[in-house]
């Protein structure tokens, strides 16, 4: 007699998880990293100011007093971006039963959430573009953060050259010089690997309380003549530049937070905007440092 098997049987219910695993990275380290300040115009503008150098400060006992030379602020000025996502979900995709999800309309929203926050990311530490005004029919765009840091480090002569200790070093020393106190450096993943081989071919060991002795080879604190750095990885940022900043020391800029508007019907279906105004803000031009010409 044959088995009546499961090749023969008709109507086995699907066995489908109720987890969807999506595999693009939704880290956004340089928005989590910095603050956010509201705003309520699409320009914005704030100050900085310096102060002078120490210099040789003496005086004749009983001369009159003479004033020094008094330098003005410097007013900074800042342009909004309009970052948009849409999507659209048909009624049917919305009434039929699915697996990992109870409305398409749900889901397709948190992916977009999250891409969308992806692009402002790339916007701040992605590209190096300069703000832009816009039109009636050209785009506003804000100023990317490397165009909002005074000081650079160029790696080399050419495009071809790997960030190396000695390069951080220099430019750890001339953000010292300059008077910034930067503590993070932020580093794209190739580099990061640069950054962990830091710890030298005979290894750098660090102590702790209990006379217990580590190796590690992923550095997250480098301590250098010049300040602490926290060393923050960034797959958005841009190939050719290693940040040095001070987190605290910058401002995402929010005139409208990122909202869903249901859009006018015109299908059996719904359309779904997802719309903020954002830009960034460094509170001084001269308090981080970059290393420029990277391979």
């Amino acid at each position: 007699m044959a088995v009546f098997g499961t090749y023969n049987q008709i109507g086995i219910a699907e066995d489908v998880s109720s987890i969807i695993s999506v595999i693009s990275p939704s880290d956004t380290p340089f928005t989590s990293l910095i603050k956010s300040e509201k705003v309520h115009n699409r320009t914005f503008e704030y100050m900085e100011d310096t102060l002078a150098a120490g210099a040789d400060n003496k005086a004749v006992e009983g001369a009159a007093f003479s004033a020094g030379t008094q330098s003005p602020t410097t007013m900074r000025s800042g342009t909004t971006q309009i970052l948009t996502k849409v999507f659209e979900v048909s009624s049917t995709a919305d009434a039929v039963k699915t697996h990992a999800r109870a409305k398409e309309t749900s889901y397709q929203l948190s992916k977009v959430l999250k891409e969308i926050k992806k692009d402002l990311e790339f916007a701040y530490v992605g590209h190096d573009n300069a703000a832009a005004t816009g039109s009636s029919s050209a785009a506003r765009e804000m100023a990317s953060a490397s165009q909002l840091i005074t000081n650079s480090t160029d790696a080399g002569t050419n495009s071809t050259d790997a960030l190396t200790e000695a390069k951080f070093l220099v430019a750890a020393q001339a953000a010292y010089a300059a008077g910034s106190e930067p503590n993070t450096l932020m580093v794209k993943p190739a580099d990061s690997l640069i950054v962990s081989a830091m710890t030298g071919a005979s290894g750098r060991y660090r102590n702790f309380n209990d006379n217990t002795k580590t190796l590690v080879n992923v550095i997250e604190l480098y301590i250098s003549p010049f300040g602490e750095y926290k060393v923050v990885l960034n797959r958005h940022q841009l190939a050719t530049h290693a940040f040095l900043i001070d987190p605290a020391m910058w401002r995402s800029i929010v005139l409208r937070p990122f909202s869903r508007t249901l859009l006018g019907k015109t299908s059996d279906g719904d359309t779904h905007a997802v719309v903020g105004e954002y830009s960034l803000k460094h509170m001084n031009f001269g308090a981080d440092h970059m290393i420029t010409g990277l391979s």
